[in-house]
This record gives structure tokens, C-alpha cells and sequence, in this order.
């Protein structure tokens, strides 16, 4: 007696020595098929790539259509994807949709395997935090923080370097351009009675002297000539 593969999975699942036992038993059929509680549905994170994966448990092994898509205020916003799940075990067939979910992004899975299931699993809302890098996530440091060094205070202004013994210190701009004899109290121009008697190398006595001995001389002239007049006098 031939069996079809649905009905020898069915026994391998029950533990029943044959697929005529299952049949025996009336374990095939209806009662067996799959149903809308043999899938589940997750979002995840596989490294940094969101992911959304549906997972048959059907013992059976019917084929399963699972269809993904994105919902906003209750509606079909876009198609994720559709995928078959075949030959499915109690221990579970799994398929993945690769999806860059948004933080508690809503999506509708929608399951339909041959006459048995034609269905959606409860709305799926994705995690509260989305998918980063590993890079994304900086290392924590056990080094404490560098306190703020304190400001430099203003330094002295410098000061002139002495000049070197034996070296004459170098005249100033306006000490160097300055002519001789136009400045300064030690060359203002002397009297000009000094000026004559350094011309003569007299000193400061030659000038009353000078005055004293032409007094004199006029005095002897004058002498001289009041003797030649009482002189012409008496001649006559």
C-alpha cells in the first residue's frame, strides 16, 4: 500500500511504527495539517544589518508561502519580500528578510500553505533601538579626563642686557643724529667777550686792565699838552 510523503512525515513526527498505523489511528488528515500557530516571526539584528526571520514548526512539512510587509496606520506601505518554506520539522525551518527596520517599525507577515493556512501573524513591531556598527560604539576608557592646565601667567617684560665690559654702549637714533653744537647746555655758545679772549689767550682780567691802561694814556696825553700850552705862553 502506497502512502504519500505528507502522511509517512506525519508518522515519523507521532512516533507510529508506519505511515498504515497513522492512517489506522486517523493521525493523517486534517487534524495534522499545519496551522497559523506552527509559524513565528522576529526582528533582529544579524551583526549591523537589520533582519526579520519566520520560523515554520509545522511536523508535517507543507509548503509555506510567508510574505513580509511594511504597515503605516494600519495599511500596507511597501512589500519586504516573499519567501517558500519547504520540507519544514518540529525543530523548526527558518527564512530571513533582510530589512534596515526603523526603531518600532510596524510590519504584517502574512502566511498561506496549500488549504490549511491562509493567514497573518500578529503585527510584528520591531526593537526600540535600530542596528549600529561595532566601530559605531566607542570603547569605554578606564583613563580618567585631563583636568585643564592653568593659564600662564603675563611674564616680566625683558629686560636690557648690560652692555659687555669694554664695549661702549651703541648711541641712540636720536643721540647719534643730533649735530655737534646744536644741543645740549654744555654747547651753548659762550659770551662774546669770552669768545674774544680765547682768540687772544688773555683770561677773564685782561678786559678791566685793558680799560685801566687807556685811561692812563689818555690822562698823559692830556698832561703832555697842557704842558706844551703853558710853555708856548710863557714865550711869548
Amino acid at each position: 500500500m502506497s502512502t504519500s510523503p505528507r502522511i509517512a512525515r506525519a508518522a515519523r513526527c507521532l512516533g507510529v511504527a508506519s505511515a498504515s498505523a497513522a492512517l489506522v489511528f486517523g493521525f493523517a488528515g486534517n487534524a495534522m495539517a499545519c496551522t497559523i500557530k506552527d509559524f513565528s516571526v522576529v526582528a533582529e539584528c544579524d551583526g549591523d544589518q537589520g533582519v526579520i526571520r519566520v520560523t515554520d514548526v509545522d511536523p508535517l512539512g507543507v509548503p509555506a508561502e510567508v510574505t513580509v510587509y511594511l504597515e503605516n496606520n494600519g495599511a500596507d506601505l511597501r512589500k519586504v519580500g516573499t519567501q517558500v518554506i519547504e520540507d519544514s520539522t518540529a525543530e523548526g525551518v527558518t527564512v530571513t528578510f533582510d530589512e534596515k527596520w526603523k526603531p518600532k517599525a510596524e510590519y504584517r507577515i502574512h502566511i498561506a500553505a496549500d488549504k490549511y493556512v491562509d493567514d497573518d501573524l500578529p503585527i510584528l513591531v520591531a526593537p526600540d533601538k535600530s542596528c549600529k556598527k561595532a566601530d559605531d560604539t566607542p570603547p569605554a576608557s578606564s583613563e580618567k579626563p585631563e583636568k585643564p592646565g592653568k593659564p600662564e601667567k603675563p611674564g616680566k617684560p625683558a629686560e636690557k642686557e648690560p652692555a659687555e665690559e669694554g664695549k661702549e654702549p651703541t648711541p641712540s637714533t636720536s643721540e647719534s643724529d643730533t649735530p655737534a653744537g646744536s644741543g645740549g647746555t654744555n654747547n651753548l655758545p659762550s659770551p662774546e667777550g669770552d669768545s674774544n679772549l680765547a682768540e687772544t689767550g688773555a683770561d677773564s682780567n685782561t678786559g678791566p686792565i685793558a680799560g685801566v691802561a687807556a685811561a692812563l694814556v689818555a690822562l698823559g696825553v692830556g698832561a703832555v699838552v697842557y704842558s706844551m700850552r703853558r710853555r708856548g705862553s710863557s714865550m711869548r
